[in-house]
């Protein structure tokens, strides 16, 4: 057999890229939001129900609910973050039937894509999320593979002894599944039977962290979140505000997960200016009528709540304010050199103290 007859036997490589991967480049959805809508029948392509696995190229058609996609295929996708320190009473939709406020109420509006949450808090649960308009960052710092952990403050009701507290770091069995913390610590504040502790998990399963203290016999009743992966949340984000992380920023958090940096996009003056005015709004606490209902336990009184303890790092601070991202350390990842204008504060610098 000749050659030419071995490579006409060549299987074709399949042409175009997956439609959930192009959809999530271009900021429509994470990877994950486009498989579900492709599941449920509400995406189109060429007029003819999309399928998983399904491959486009410039010339097909995408509707998504019937509205067309407008797509303009860049060498590098527009990649901007922001973070958000979300209050209780807030759910992680775009669009609530019942009419409840939700994550994206108060985020500014991207002039390209849309913005995509990196996972999701719960009603209750109050403290650090994420948004992107790329897609591709998006699904790696969700994704189980690539290992990012959550650090949350919780607040529990009950006895914590330290067989608890090993079975918990060990692994218990929940309806999904099993689960564990892979890191437990206990923090100042609390009283009588209220505990503090910053506890690390590394998925984002559904109420996860209330699970696994519940699964021990007691109740969690404060939850936020204030890290993911390499960011912080810290005091200098009042709930209910957003900040727009800088291009150093972002490119830790996109070599956390493998992505090369990408620029930021330009901005206009006009735009620029009217971004700045809305951030500087956002660092502002929440006035008296923007403030959303408080969710709070069944039978929590304020009485029960016990003063904040004094910052240890009360010190004023020198400068502007530090960066959120910190790099991991030395011996997990090595990171190339960055100009002095990039460089991160410590790990756990500006971290935001729970209150007791």
């Amino acid at each position: 057999m000749s050659d030419t007859d071995l490579q006409d036997q060549q299987p074709t490589p399949p042409s175009g890229e997956k439609l959930q991967k192009v959809l999530a480049r271009i900021g429509v959805g994470s990877r994950r939001d486009v498989e579900a809508w492709i599941s449920q029948g509400r995406i189109k392509v060429n007029g003819v129900e999309a399928t998983l696995g399904l491959r486009v190229d410039l010339h097909d058609a995408i509707t998504v609910d019937g509205k067309l996609i407008k797509r303009v295929e860049a060498a590098e996708a527009t990649r901007r973050v922001i973070m958000y320190n979300k209050p209780d009473g807030e759910i992680c939709t775009r669009d609530d039937p019942e009419g409840r406020p939700t994550v994206f109420d108060r985020l500014p509006r991207p002039k390209e894509g849309r913005w995509i949450n990196i996972g999701r808090l719960d009603i209750n649960t109050t403290g650090l999320l994420l948004f992107t308009t790329d897609g591709e960052l998006a699904n790696r710092l969700m994704h189980p593979s690539y290992e990012m952990d959550r650090e949350y403050a919780v607040r529990v009701r009950g006895e914590v002894d330290d067989d608890m507290v090993d079975r918990l770091k060990a692994g218990v069995m929940l309806e999904d599944g099993p689960a564990k913390f892979t890191d437990i610590q206990k923090a100042p504040g609390g009283e009588g039977f209220n505990h503090w502790y910053h506890c690390v998990v590394m998925e984002g399963r559904n109420r996860e962290v209330r699970r696994l203290w519940e699964s021990q016999g007691v109740v969690v009743s404060r939850l936020k979140r204030v890290r993911f992966g390499p960011v912080f949340l810290n005091s200098d984000l009042p709930m209910g505000r957003w900040r727009e992380m800088s291009q150093g920023e972002i490119d830790i958090l996109a070599a956390e997960v493998g992505l090369q940096p990408v620029a930021l996009p330009e901005m206009k003056l006009k735009a620029k200016d009217k971004l700045e005015r809305l951030q500087r709004k956002s660092s502002r606490p929440l006035g008296r009528g923007e403030r959303v209902r408080t969710l709070r336990p069944a039978g929590e009184g304020q009485s029960e709540r016990p003063a904040r303890a004094p910052r240890e790092d009360a010190a004023p601070r020198k400068g502007g304010r530090g960066s959120t991202v910190a790099e991991r350390p030395s011996e997990m990842r090595k990171r190339p050199a960055r100009p002095d204008g990039d460089k991160p504060t410590g790990r756990g610098r500006g971290r935001e103290k729970p209150r007791g």
